[in-house]
């Protein structure tokens, strides 16, 4: 189950509070006041790690609150500092304040620390308010507040490649066909209802990562469909593959098609639109007119965008579109 968004809540440790005392022993005959300071309270920090990649652990525990510090004693003894905590999040990770909706961090690497809450200082003691004119003070201070945050963190898969197109158009195909990757792959609509990764292994031990999300439809930017939601997985990669049905089953014009994914692609995010794409023609085992398909080209040629025909299920032409991919994303890896 892929949970890629998140509401979570982040509490410091509060300082803790410094001591008023005075002591009075043999041999120090006049004491004096020994009030200790206060711990400070502990931190809270992110980490992203390879070992978790949905925020699924985080829906069921929004809160997470760190150690506050002790309070300070006499004979001068300090407060233990409160013991900090590390809350583990996925590679890809999106920190947004709640409140302002600012950006904080992006987690694009793993093993990435940031500190999100910072402890609060302990509170001094009455022997650090001893001057030569006040040799007995009362004054102590209260630990201060540890930083409180409400956060709202979205996850973004990160991947070489994202398959766009309607839903429907062999996305799943395709992405089973090429890698490791075996998602459910039916004959009706919206067979996919979250995002697929599959890494498509090359020569020399070398390899790139292709993400399939949901179909996209007329008004996804809108709200219809589920794509949109999922959009959001494909900002970060390098290369988009639009996949257009040609077969006569869809009983839609492939041309249109092409025009309605780019327009809501612009909608959704004008970056987006604007990433390298390749345009392919599927289900060309199935193309009954093969006029649609020429136009089709047309459509991209104009725009200046690389084609290619494949049958993702028979495999026909996979080996020059993996060929084509790894063209436009291994100089931008190495």
């Amino acid at each position: 189950m892929l949970i890629d968004e998140v509401k979570i809540l982040v509490k410091a440790g509060d300082g803790g509070n410094g001591c008023m005392a005075f002591r009075r022993e043999k041999f120090v005959p006049r004491g004096g006041p020994s009030g200790g300071d206060g711990g400070h309270g502990g931190h809270v920090e992110l980490v992203s790690s390879v070992h978790y990649n949905t925020l699924l652990h985080l829906r069921f525990n929004p809160e997470h609150k760190a150690e506050r510090g002790r309070h300070g004693e006499g004979s001068k003894c300090t407060g233990h500092d409160g013991k900090s905590i590390q809350v583990k999040v996925p590679v890809g990770t999106v920190v947004y304040d709640f409140e302002s909706s600012e950006l904080l961090h992006d987690f694009a690497t793993p093993d990435d620390h940031f500190l999100i809450a910072r402890g609060g200082r302990g509170g001094r003691g009455n022997a650090r308010f001893v001057n030569s004119r006040h040799q007995a003070p009362t004054e102590h201070e209260e630990g201060f507040p540890g930083d409180e945050r409400r956060l709202r963190l979205e996850l973004k898969l990160l991947a070489d490649a994202g398959l766009v197109g309607f839903p429907n158009a062999g996305k799943s195909t395709l992405i089973s066909r090429i890698s490791a990757a075996r998602p459910k792959i039916a004959d009706y609509p919206f067979t996919t209802l979250e995002p697929n990764l599959g890494v498509v292994p090359l020569a020399n031990n070398r390899s790139f990562v292709v993400a399939d999300i949901p179909g996209l439809i007329e008004g996804a930017s809108e709200g219809h469909g589920l794509g949109v939601q999922f959009l959001k997985h494909i900002e970060r990669t390098k290369l988009l593959v639009h996949l257009v049905d040609v077969s006569e089953a869809s009983g839609r014009d492939p041309v249109n098609d092409f025009k309605i994914i780019l327009k809501e692609l612009e909608s959704f995010n004008e970056e987006l639109a604007a990433k390298p794409m390749i345009v392919v023609a599927n289900k060309m085992d199935a193309a009954q007119d093969l006029k649609k398909v020429k136009a089709l080209k047309a459509a991209a040629t104009r725009r200046k965008l690389p084609f290619f025909q494949i049958s993702a299920v028979t495999g026909t032409g996979l080996e020059e579109l993996v060929r084509a991919m790894e063209a436009r994303i291994m100089p931008t890896i190495e």
